[in-house]
């Protein structure tokens, strides 16, 4: 069977709002003024701390209280303003249907990745299959995480018919080390700089012909 992982933030979700504003929730904590969402995006891929310290550089000596403050206002707004990107529920449905594997490879923090998945009900398409940021000792562009998710579906082997689905270069440098293929969003946030993707992808549903082929 063939696999296809997918990040979260500018993948499945537009996460883009809630991101913004529990950041600048955290440094209005911490007294300094906001940011704008552009800035806090900049740094959306690499993990919370990473986002944290360089999205709140003031306090960057201090990450494990930025990470405090981070948690406790995310866990309570994360779900005001997140929202599905278009066709992703119909992707997963027809992959699904198809017979695929599917995983989730992300740095965003478990405890979020799965409340926001299942407020979405898309749990159900995943299983056991998901690696959150902190649940590898590497983070994307290693490719532990993604092996990590491939053995989690009931020991698969990552092959090059199997697919990494991401906004972000860490995505597409990731697919690369595992020695799968790329399928770059372009519809979210993040940027591919000199990473290479093996597709481009308008709407997640495009998806679905790259991976007919591998049917």
């Amino acid at each position: 069977m063939n696999a296809v992982f997918f990040d979260m933030d500018g993948t499945l979700i537009d996460s883009r709002a809630d991101l913004a504003a529990t950041v600048n929730h955290t440094r209005r904590d911490l007294g300094l003024p906001e940011i704008p969402m552009e800035a806090v995006l900049a740094h959306v891929g690499q993990g919370a701390r990473h986002l944290l310290a360089h999205s709140i550089p003031e306090k960057a000596d201090d990450v494990d209280r930025l990470w405090e403050i981070f948690r406790s206002h995310y866990a309570e707004h994360m779900l005001e303003s997140v929202e599905l990107y278009p066709t992703v529920l119909k992707t997963l449905e027809e992959l699904r249907e198809r017979g695929w594997l599917l995983g989730i490879n992300t740095a965003k923090p478990s405890f979020a990745v799965r409340t926001i998945l299942e407020h979405f009900g898309m749990l159900r398409f995943f299983g056991d299959a998901i690696v959150a940021g902190g649940d590898c000792p590497e983070m994307k562009p290693s490719a532990l995480p993604l092996r990590e998710c491939a053995s989690r579906m009931h020991g698969h082997r990552l092959s090059s018919r199997d697919w990494m689905v991401g906004d972000h270069w860490t995505d597409m440098q990731c697919a690369a080390n595992a020695g799968v293929k790329g399928a770059f969003c372009s519809f979210g946030f993040g940027k591919l700089n000199d990473a290479r993707c093996t597709v481009r992808l308008n709407r997640m549903e495009e998806l679905l012909r790259c991976c007919k082929a591998e049917d």
